[in-house]
């Protein structure tokens, strides 16, 4: 039974099983004469992009969750980041818009948590972004050197485009999606 277009995406035991448990940032590839490895991106989704994916199954959102469950992308994650996840996508109205029960988003959220890879913050940036509670992104953008920051709300990132980050990008979600196809093919 499909209670949600987003939560087939994660759907529990058979996923959780199906998890690679392959090194971070690289996978080999098998069909090279010498040892070659394909960098896999690594990427912080803004809490934006994770409402979208279970809000539809149509979206670029609802494709990077598909990419981070398949392995094709990676997810860097620290616990100020999971714990905004965790508060905006189990309020009530947030439950009510996505049509989804508590358990099932909590279940969505282990799978990510069992998913990503952990990374302490032990450095603030406070690039003092339109909304303060964004900044937690762009600290754990900074501590995991990932590659982009994935949001859905561009201009709480640009903060009237005096905000420049060398070590990364900002895209959309399906900004996002273009890239890696391009890179994918």
């Amino acid at each position: 039974m499909e209670l949600n277009v987003g939560l087939p995406l994660f759907g529990l035991s058979p996923f959780l099983l199906e998890m690679s448990t392959s090194e971070p940032y690289h996978k080999p590839i098998a069909d090279c004469q010498h040892i070659c490895y394909h960098m896999i991106m690594l990427l912080v989704l803004d809490t934006s992009v994770l409402f979208m994916a279970l809000y539809s199954s149509k979206g670029a959102s609802y494709r990077i969750l598909k990419l981070i469950r398949d392995g094709s992308v990676q997810l860097a994650l620290s616990i100020p980041t999971f714990s905004e996840y965790q508060e905006v996508l189990l309020r009530a109205n947030t439950l009510d818009i996505l049509k989804l029960r508590q358990f099932e988003v909590e279940e969505l959220l282990d799978g990510l948590a069992h998913l990503a890879f952990p990374f302490d913050i032990h450095y603030l940036m406070r690039p003092n972004l339109r909304d303060e509670a964004d900044n937690m992104f762009v600290d754990l953008a900074f501590a995991s050197s990932c590659d982009c920051i994935v949001t859905s709300n561009m201009r709480d990132f640009t903060n009237d485009n005096d905000l420049r980050f060398d070590g990364f990008r900002i895209l959309t979600p399906k900004q996002f999606i273009l890239e890696w196809e391009g890179l994918n093919d």
